[in-house]
């Protein structure tokens, strides 16, 4: 089930923000994410906000996937009308500071599997972004895919609603492991997807999970050695995270199957740095890898860059100007909410300076640019000599100023951090 809610303070009724998280946001850039939270089946490993029709009591399918009993249809028109209501509240309180947000820079529709809606109906929510605030030039849109959802005729849909990107989630290309991780849809299906997403226009990413109980070095190459066949643009790959209360948690407590390793991951993270980066794929976070600078995921980087964006949906988190804060979990409270004209958010934090700078460099030491030693307080500098004699980070990009991880720096980043975050204050 979802994993529960981080802590934090109540967040207003109205949705208002500081006036100092809206001084200047015109200047700075912004992103919109949106939370479709409806899944055909729940993975055993899967602890985000999402729901399989059954869960919310609905029979049918989602409408554009088949046929649909009218409460399948009134719960995506409900979802629908409250992710509008979102987008209008957020326009209501952004321009509150003044001018409001500049065009936005990245939009991703995540879930859940977006896909289980139809293109025209992601589009109706792209388009009233659009229409609030605009889209910077060559704006970066992505929806996530399950790969037996993308057919050609539904990739050229969405990017005839003006989506440039297709984030496909392969997982492995191993039917064992597939099952293992209750994947159900076909290994076949991931080429297909792949092909169909490039001749609609669109840039393609595949998402995959490593150290899955049972899976090999082998399987795992397997999975690797698909991904180059395939030359995607961009590809994310991360270690699978048992979480509390998945079902593949209780597999594990039960001794049904092995708990991930941590040295079989880090032994399986060498390997995708090494064939992919034999394919022409270069590191630029510590996950993802892209065949080009322009094939980066932008939307991920302003996340990692600390910049601003609202996130729209049941469960969704959002940031801007130090404010963070997300939205009640369950799709008919978050409609509720929208419906009586209350804001979704559940709670929130304000980061004061010392928690902003924290964050500046959890999240900076990620990125191959690496993070500025200015960023760093006094005693995080004096780190990173030690750092870099242990082999962690770059002595050539420290002595340019930045902490650049190497790829054992990578397996130990959060070691990394926490050196570099010693207190000094």
């Amino acid at each position: 089930m979802p994993s529960a809610f981080p802590p934090g303070e109540p967040a207003p009724a109205d949705g208002s923000l500081p006036p100092a998280a809206l001084e200047g946001m015109g200047s700075r850039p912004f992103s919109v994410y949106v939370h479709v939270p409806f899944c055909r089946v729940r993975c055993g490993y899967c602890d985000f906000n999402t729901y399989t029709l059954p869960e919310l009591g609905v029979g049918g399918a989602i409408p554009g996937k088949g046929a649909t009993s009218p409460e399948g249809r009134s719960l995506t028109d409900t979802f629908l009308a409250a992710a509008h209501a979102e987008l209008a509240l957020a326009d209501a309180v952004l321009r509150g500071g003044g001018s409001g947000p500049p065009p936005v820079s990245t939009v991703f529709v995540g879930g859940g599997t977006p896909t289980m809606l139809a293109p025209e109906q992601l589009g109706g929510l792209l388009h009233d972004i659009r229409d609030r605030w605009g889209l910077a030039p060559g704006a970066e849109v992505t929806t996530e895919a399950n790969p037996d959802t993308v057919t050609p005729e539904v990739a050229g849909r969405l990017a005839a609603q003006g989506f440039t990107r297709v984030s496909v989630g392969m997982q492995s290309a191993v039917p064992h492991v597939l099952r293992t991780l209750d994947r159900t849809h076909d290994p076949a299906n991931v080429e297909r997807a792949v092909l169909a997403v490039r001749e609609a226009g669109m840039q393609v990413s595949l998402d995959l999970i490593y150290g899955t109980p049972g899976e090999s070095l082998e399987d795992w190459r397997r999975s690797l050695e698909l991904v180059t066949s395939l030359a995607p643009d961009h590809v994310s790959a991360y270690a699978l995270v048992v979480e509390e209360g998945t079902r593949l948690h209780a597999r594990v407590r039960r001794g049904e199957v092995p708990a991930p390793d941590d040295d079989d991951e880090a032994d399986k993270y060498e390997l995708a740095e090494q064939v992919l980066a034999a394919a022409g794929y270069g590191w630029y976070e510590i996950s993802n890898w892209a065949r080009s600078p322009s094939a980066r995921c932008e939307h991920n980087l302003a996340y990692w860059r600390g910049s601003d964006w609202w996130g729209v949906g049941p469960g969704a988190h959002s940031h801007v100007g130090g404010v963070r804060w997300w939205n009640v979990k369950h799709p008919r409270a978050y409609a509720d909410r929208l419906r009586a004209g209350d804001s979704p958010a559940h709670a929130r934090e304000v980061l004061g300076p010392a928690e902003r700078s924290d964050e500046r460099v959890l999240l900076g030491v990620r990125l191959a640019d690496g993070l500025p030693l200015a960023e760093l307080t006094r005693a995080g500098r004096t780190a990173v000599a030690g750092l870099v004699a242990d082999g962690l980070v770059d002595g050539r990009a420290a002595v340019g100023g930045r902490v650049v991880l190497t790829l054992r720096g990578r397996l130990l980043a959060d070691t990394v951090v926490h050196r570099l975050l010693a207190e000094d204050r």
